[in-house]
């Protein structure tokens, strides 16, 4: 992520995490990140790297998106 004005330096961990939803790409992603943080803390930001679906009988059923997540180790 870019350095902004400001801000302090930090170091960040960086995973990937899977989200899915019947409903829509963003409720993957919230999905995910309310799933994440729940047990990890500092999450700072967030990237969709990929995003896929599951079609049954001509409709999109699921929604699911891969996440890079970063959070601020702490010291």
């Amino acid at each position: 992520m870019p350095h902004t004005a400001g801000t302090t330096d930090h170091v960040y961990k960086i995973l990937d995490l899977a989200g899915s939803s019947e409903k829509s790409i963003e409720d993957a992603i919230q999905n995910a990140i309310t799933r994440a943080s729940k047990t990890i803390r500092e999450l700072k930001w967030f990237e969709v790297v990929q995003t896929r679906g599951h079609i049954e009988n001509g409709a999109v059923r699921h929604y699911q998106v891969t996440l890079r997540v970063g959070f601020t180790l702490e010291e």
